[in-house]
């Protein structure tokens, strides 16, 4: 029996482990075997126990010293090495690389003689030198890449044995999402899930909710509450009345659901969007979108029909635009109907099949 084992750096509830599990869900299902390793504390520890599923955890965590969060990646890549490399002897065994980061575990499976799959997420172009010296590695070492849109795909400079499988929902959790057009226009409520990095926009989007005292604004932010807390007071900002922020969520799902209009405002010009679950979640809620006019994100989007690109330094624009949707309603239930729609050709099944391919 064909035995796969999955590798991701730091488990939480962001948009590569979510994507994960959904594999892993799917693989199970179709009758492999896995092992998962990874750390504690996050959207990975939701898998339900299975004779199929082995879990090999470790602590990790985020640390801000730049020093200390160096030292904590390059143990736990020293112990992913090993634990890669120990599926020597072990017959029908693919290495499934989830991010660029598991760099430990993809030499220890290359070096075990086994074949490695890497689910490529990044851009690293776009990132730091460390991420663009990962992506090389990637590319000298991986049997197969598997990319999450074209764009991300483009940057490469390894043309063979490279594929793009878009993302996908758990279908769990899309059956928590209750769309309806009606009821999402009466909430006014506005919507952005992203983190504390400066590139996200969390800034702009609580000065969003300042300009537009008129509709209601809330933010979820994959961090603790100290150091949201932290961050709003290390930078003097003060929270509109109409805003709600909201630490690190288990299930967003309510959030969508009393939701009317979903914000993206990664800053293109520090981060691009290689997809974007959140979009994709907002979408498959029914709900219009406004996104980064670039990256894999924009290849989502339609101006006019399933939401709008416009970037966050054109802030203006997107209050307008927001005036604009909300304050429309014929307008508004359209953009929420194309959404459902498109949102349809994002599979998880047939993700999980085309994955499962590769790793055969």
């Amino acid at each position: 029996m064909k035995e796969i084992a999955c590798f991701h750096l730091f488990n939480d509830y962001s948009g590569s482990p979510k994507v994960l599990k959904a594999v892993i869900e799917g693989l199970i299902a179709k009758g492999y075997n896995v092992d998962l390793i990874t750390s504690h504390g996050g959207v990975l520890d939701e898998i339900q126990k299975s004779d199929r599923l082995c879990r090999k955890q470790y602590n990790y965590n985020f640390a801000r010293n730049k020093f200390i969060r160096l030292l904590r990646y390059a143990w736990v890549q020293l112990r992913t090495f090993f634990i890669a490399f120990s599926y020597l002897f072990r017959k029908d065994t693919t290495i499934y690389i989830n991010t660029i980061l598991p760099i430990g575990a993809a030499l220890g499976g290359r070096l075990a003689g086994k074949k490695v799959v890497y689910h490529y997420h990044e851009n690293a172009k776009a990132k730091s030198l460390a991420y663009r010296i990962l992506a090389k590695i990637m590319q000298f070492i991986a049997s197969d890449i598997i990319c999450v849109s074209h764009y991300q795909r483009r940057f490469l400079r390894r043309k063979k044995r490279i594929y793009v499988v878009p993302n996908a929902l758990q279908s769990g959790f899309a059956q928590k999402l209750e769309p309806d057009s009606e009821r999402a226009f009466k909430q006014q409520r506005v919507l952005m899930l992203g983190s504390l990095k400066e590139y996200k926009g969390t800034s702009e989007f609580i000065e969003l909710a300042g300009r537009l005292e008129g509709f209601w604004f809330e933010l979820v932010i994959n961090d603790s509450q100290e150091n949201i807390d932290k961050y709003l007071k290390e930078r003097g900002i003060a929270i509109p009345a109409n805003l709600a922020i909201h630490p690190r969520q288990e299930d967003v799902s309510p959030f969508y659901n009393r939701a009317s209009l979903v914000l993206n405002l990664s800053n293109r010009d520090l981060f691009i969007e290689t997809f974007g679950l959140t979009a994709l979640e907002a979408m498959t809620a029914g709900l219009p979108v406004i996104v980064p006019s670039v990256g894999g994100i924009a290849e989502m989007v339609t101006d006019g029909v399933n939401g709008y690109k416009i970037d966050v330094q054109e802030i203006e624009k997107i209050e307008e635009i927001v005036k604009k949707v909300l304050s429309n309603k014929e307008l508004y239930i359209t953009l929420c109907n194309n959404s459902l729609e498109h949102s349809r050709k994002y599979s998880s099944q047939q993700m999980v099949d085309n994955i499962g391919q590769l790793l055969l």
